[in-house]
């Protein structure tokens, strides 16, 4: 099984947990320092410190205080289910276009519809439909389910359109199948 660890956290616009859009200040070294650790999670303390050119301990310091000002949400592991044997899982992208709330927006519908365990991500998203939601189920129509059963039946929801995910290449920044040689002819003017 190819795993590769990334980290969770808000780039740039670090807000806090509490929806009020607060922002940390911090320093180049803690913007190197989220960068690292989104590329490698399990990269180790020394070195990081090592890489940083800061001690161990000031390493333990500024992870701790990115995490309780919620920078640095979680941990996780990217797999490649594509290499897991009997492992049939689905996972779609569903376009769903909402009537906002007054005086909340897109933020109420939203928090509904990433509070269901099947969803792994929710975007608000400019353009046709409103938000981009990611799911992951067993199967294709337990997929079909979800929509049918739950997101579209949500008051706000308008309509929405589901894009089920045949391969995947390339997530947060991992190659799945890096093995695989470019069969391509270069051709040149």
């Amino acid at each position: 099984m190819s795993l590769e660890l990334g980290l969770i956290f808000t780039w740039f616009d670090l807000f806090d947990n509490s929806g009020k859009g607060r922002v940390m200040k911090v320093e180049q070294i803690d913007i190197d320092l989220l960068d690292l650790l989104e590329k490698n999670g399990r990269m180790p303390l020394d070195m990081i410190a090592k890489t940083l050119d800061i001690s161990i301990e000031e390493v333990e310091k500024r992870m701790e205080n990115l995490e309780n000002h919620h920078a640095i949400l979680g941990y996780s592991a990217i797999a490649n289910w594509s290499k897991v044997l009997d492992y049939e899982g689905v996972n779609a992208m569903i376009d769903v276009k909402v009537t906002p709330t007054r005086g909340v927006g897109f933020d109420k519908i939203a928090e509904r519809i990433y509070r269901f365990p099947e969803v792994k991500a929710v975007y608000l998203m400019s353009g046709a439909y409103d938000l981009s939601v990611s799911i992951q189920g067993k199967t294709m129509s337990e997929i079909g389910l979800f929509v049918s059963e739950k997101l579209s039946t949500l008051d706000s929801v308008i309509s929405t359109t589901t894009h089920f995910i045949l391969k995947k290449y390339k997530h947060d920044g991992v190659i799945f199948n890096p093995d695989d040689d470019d069969k391509r002819i270069v051709v040149s003017p």
